[in-house]
Parts: structure tokens; sequence; C-alpha cells
């Protein structure tokens, strides 16, 4: 049988089940997988759904979305994005209404950075600055000679 490049899926797997001192046999009973089936997984042969994914994370107990990152499933960003939310939700220590006011807090820094992050076009057309040495407004001084007061 070819390999339909999950090896890193595979390996990643198989290191998780080792470091939790589980054999083959025993990971298998616990995500409710077939014993030859999750052999297959481990070597790269077979691609595992999304919900044998999540089996086989509770039952190693780690994130399922680490094994959505190396299935190829969800990308690095998506994954730590999830992980923060799970974090906020999960916390006994914060009542339901902060949780909410958190989470909202952070969409809005996550997309004002994403605003930032974009290149401008600048005037020329040319996707730059437009000539202009920074970023300036009611909360960032401009910047060179013309900010800095004359010396008394």
């Amino acid at each position: 049988m070819a390999s339909l490049n999950v090896g890193n899926l595979g390996e990643y797997l198989r290191e998780q089940r080792r470091t939790a001192q589980l054999s083959l046999r025993q990971l298998a009973d616990a995500a409710g997988v077939s014993n030859p089936y999750l052999s297959q997984i481990e070597r790269g042969l077979r691609k595992p759904s999304a919900d044998i994914l999540q089996q086989l994370a509770k039952a190693l107990r780690i994130s399922a979305e680490t094994l959505y990152v190396q299935a190829g499933m969800l990308d690095e960003r998506e994954r730590e994005e999830l992980e923060t939310r799970a974090v906020i939700l999960a916390d006994p220590s914060i009542n339901e209404r902060q949780k909410q006011v958190l989470l909202q807090i952070y969409d809005s820094f996550r997309k004002e950075n994403a605003i930032d992050a974009e290149p401008a076009v600048g005037a020329d057309g040319d996707g730059g600055d437009g000539g202009a040495v920074g970023r300036t407004g009611p909360d960032v001084p401009p910047a060179g000679p013309a900010a800095t007061p004359p010396s008394q």
C-alpha cells in the first residue's frame, strides 16, 4: 500500500502513544478503533477522519487540534486560536459573562492586528507606504525631526 503523505501524523501518534506508555492495542481499545487500523495510521497508510483523530486525542489526553494540525486539517494559527478560546471557556474562576467579554476583546485584538499586518496601498499605487516613515494618528506621535521639540 502506498503512503498517503500522513507519515508525520503517524510518527507523531506513535511518539505520543509511547510517551503515554500505551501499547498499540491499549490505545486502539481506548480510542474505539481496531488495532490493525491504528497500526496503518501510525505507518502512514491510512488517513483518519476528524472524528477518529478526536477519539485518539481523548485517549492520549492531548489536544485534538494538535492532531488536526499534524494531519493537515488545520493550520497552526487556527489551532492556537482554538486552544486560547478553549482555555478561556474552561476557566472555572471566571463567570460566563466575563468569558464572553474576554473573547470579544480577544477577537477585537486579533482583527486589529490583522488589519495592521496588511500592507497599505500607497498614494502611488505601488503597495508601499506612499513615502511615509511610519503610521501616525491620535495614538501614534509623528516620527522624525519635526516631532522633537526645539531645545532651549
